[in-house]
């Protein structure tokens, strides 16, 4: 069975190394993510080296999803790590400047207007919510705080402050240094971080080509506010739990969760589902009953792919990490009905936005097409990807083999929904695309001469988002 939902997996020192790194692919790893939070643009470029490399290999593609920092609020660097105690007062001060320290021994924060953002009452929430402090007086640039719960402080360690709609850059100069890394290194995907309005991602459009593709991570209160803005200019967005579970009311995250990735659906968009879906795993060689169902439970909403963050980077099992992570997604995708209606849209009457336009409504015939006909897969021939991708947002219940001459569009590919890219090297036309797709069908034992199968494609084929041929061949 081909699994549909998609892995990516972060790479970091626990997965650096080629063996490893070829592990994680044979386990069934789609997609890389270079975190620029932790990685140096060494490590940055080898991981999309070893990326290329494994992928020709094999012969199936993997995609490489850069992932900028943004304007993230962290702990400075502090001589030693601090002991929080639950009850104690603690102070707080902005650095102004990286090599300077703060006054009697302040802890120190990157975030320059530290002190005029914050008022007695409000919350300081460090390490995604673990170490909780409570604002009891703010005076010139310090700040004190009572510490909630107990803990260690540790430098780096990230900021947030619920409620507060901060006036910082959707990128800061870093982000741009390691954007223009990414893009000279051919990137698939960029994701950008803390996300508030759609401003921050046509700022990011103005900056990359049209060809790469951008990833909203919904980390903020403010993005939940403005989600169908967002939605409508990304070409996917990330589930950003860790975040988001800190700046929202934990309870709040689930609906959150949901509605994302139906308006994912909704807009032909790739829903990424993220952080702690198999924390345990970072030192524990099996998952939890809880974190099984998580991941369970992201699919049967509809995400596009799954993503492990510390359990590929740090972890002491990131590939048996990747195995459970496929192991949960194939016994779900094999249950009868799986996402017959998915993300509960209703019926394909009544869907929205894009599945109304006439490319839309190509795609859902189809898929109809396919369903009655029993089919084994659909074919679609595409340039950029888009015929692909909303085929995919159809959720049909076959694979979908989609033929591109297009070596990104190729890559790209490796993250939607149910697909199945194949590279097709020669000069493209239709009938040389489908013998590439049949070729490809029985060669991986798809399917067998004779079956009859369903072939959709934009026409002409160099003009993106022009889904408007179908037609039925037999094999």
């Amino acid at each position: 069975m081909i699994r549909r939902t998609k892995i990516i997996c972060t790479i970091g020192p626990a997965t650096r190394d080629p063996e490893t790194f070829r592990r994680l692919v044979d386990a069934g790893m789609d997609a890389v993510r270079v975190n620029f939070s932790h990685s140096s643009h060494e490590d940055a470029r080898r991981a999309i080296e070893l990326a290329r490399e494994v992928a020709q290999d094999v012969g199936r593609p993997i995609a490489v999803l850069a992932d900028l920092q943004g304007p993230k609020i962290r702990v400075g660097e502090l001589p030693e790590p601090v002991a929080i105690e639950k009850g104690t007062e603690y102070a707080f001060e902005a650095l102004h400047d990286a090599d300077a320290g703060t006054t009697d021994g302040a802890i120190p924060i990157t975030y320059p207007d530290l002190a005029s953002a914050l008022e007695p009452g409000d919350r300081l929430m460090f390490d995604d919510g673990r170490i909780a402090f409570g604002v009891e007086k703010v005076e010139g640039s310090r700040v004190t705080a009572r510490a909630r719960t107990h803990g260690v402080l540790l430098s780096r360690k990230g900021l947030n402050l619920p409620g507060k709609a901060l006036q910082v850059p959707s990128l800061t100069e870093k982000d741009r240094a390691d954007l223009a890394f990414a893009l000279e290194h051919g990137v698939d995907y960029i994701a950008l971080s803390f996300v508030r309005r759609a401003a921050d991602l046509a700022e990011l459009r103005d900056l990359v080509d049209d060809s790469t593709l951008i990833i909203a991570k919904i980390e903020k209160e403010q993005a939940v506010r403005n989600l169908v803005e967002i939605v409508s200019l990304a070409d996917g967005v990330m589930v950003a739990r860790g975040d988001l579970g800190v700046e929202l009311d934990f309870e709040e995250v689930p609906i959150v969760q949901k509605r994302v990735l139906r308006l994912s659906q909704e807009s032909v968009s790739i829903g990424i589902t993220a952080t702690q879906m198999l924390e345990s795993m970072t030192s524990s060689s099996r998952p939890t009953r809880a974190e099984v169902s998580d991941v369970a439970n992201a699919l049967l909403d509809g995400t596009d792919a799954v993503m492990l963050s510390g359990e590929t980077a740090v972890g002491e099992y990131p590939v048996e990490a990747v195995e459970a992570m496929d192991r949960v997604a194939r016994r779900i995708e094999g249950e009868a009905g799986f996402l017959e209606d998915p993300s509960d849209m209703g019926p394909p009457l009544v869907r929205t936005g894009v599945h109304r336009t006439v490319p839309g409504a190509i795609a859902g015939a189809a898929v109809e097409a396919t369903q009655r006909l029993g089919a084994p897969f659909l074919i679609t021939l595409t340039t950029g990807g888009y015929t692909a991708r909303l085929v995919a947002a159809q959720r049909p219940g076959v694979p979908i083999l989609a033929v591109t001459d297009n070596p990104r569009t190729y890559r790209q590919l490796a993250l939607a929904w149910g697909v199945v890219p194949i590279l097709h090297d020669e000069p493209i036309g239709y009938e040389s695309m489908l013998a590439r797709a049949r070729t490809y069908a029985f060669e991986h034992g798809l399917a067998e001469p004779g079956r009859e199968c369903v072939v959709t494609a934009g026409m002409p084929f160099h003009e993106p988002g022009t889904t408007n041929y179908m037609r039925v061949e037999k094999l």
